[in-house]
């Protein structure tokens, strides 16, 4: 999944060592929780050597989970429940999450995690908003105009797509991965398993998919902006010595 989730290449790396990459394959089970561990452990383990670890990603709950200390359920996924969960429309399941927990704030279209609040409701292993922070942390965001944005997002969108990103998802469909799994995925992983299997066409396929992830970054910096910890980088200015001197001055306090 090289391509489709825009994996750090080995030239882009420079010699700097990446963590948590190829850490489990398509189709296994793989949640927060699981993230959050692996992320501590290497954490841990930079930060033993005497180097800083920086925790790089676009997926605000997970960016959480690991910056926050979010304090997770380590138990295993009922998979009848889930299963059963599944038949279930997204608007049916978060009334039943209501009837559970009236004063919920999980978003009602955020099918994963209405669904998860429910088996954990199930399990008696729910306990919301806890936290247990870890580290001290400096946080920085980048962003851009929004027609900038778009524009980036057009034009990465067609280098993925130059790069194969198609051939990609269809070597992992004949792997056996399943289809239901890819769709899963959302984004590139869905609008190209829809194209692969005769769902949609090809320009069908480009346009929704770049409006899709327009409006994923649209919900991204709602998500970021909450944050008031975030430096915000001026990516038409100079990012890179802007953002050395904040880490400078941060690393002088710790």
């Amino acid at each position: 999944m090289d391509l489709g989730s825009g994996k750090v290449t080995a030239e882009e790396m420079k010699g700097v060592p990446h963590h948590l990459l190829d850490i489990c394959e398509p189709g296994e089970f793989f949640s927060m929780a699981d993230f959050q561990r692996l992320a501590y452990t290497a954490i841990d383990g930079i930060l033993s050597r005497g180097a800083v670890p920086f925790l790089v990603g676009g997926t605000g709950l997970y960016v959480d989970a690991v910056a926050d200390g979010y304090e997770l359920s380590d138990k295993s996924p009922d998979h009848d429940l889930r299963a059963h969960l599944e038949t279930f429309d997204t608007p049916a399941l978060y009334e039943m999450l209501k009837e559970k927990l009236p004063d919920t704030e999980i978003d009602p279209k955020n099918r994963h995690r209405v669904m998860r609040a429910l088996e954990r409701l199930e399990a008696d292993d729910y306990h919301p908003g806890r936290k247990n922070p870890r580290y001290e942390l400096l946080k920085f965001g980048v962003t851009w105009p929004r027609e900038i944005l778009k524009q980036r997002i057009d034009e990465r969108l067609e280098r993925r797509l130059q790069e194969g990103m198609a051939d990609e998802v269809r070597a992992m469909l004949e792997d056996g991965v399943s289809e239901e799994f890819l769709v899963k995925l959302g984004l590139e992983y869905k609008y190209l398993t829809w194209y692969l299997t005769g769902k949609i066409g090809y320009g069908q396929m480009v346009e929704e998919l770049g409006n899709a992830i327009k409006k994923f970054a649209k919900r991204q910096m709602t998500w970021f902006r909450r944050d008031p910890r975030i430096i915000w980088l001026d990516m038409q200015g100079d990012p890179v010595n802007e953002a050395a001197g904040y880490i400078e001055a941060f690393l002088e306090n710790c």
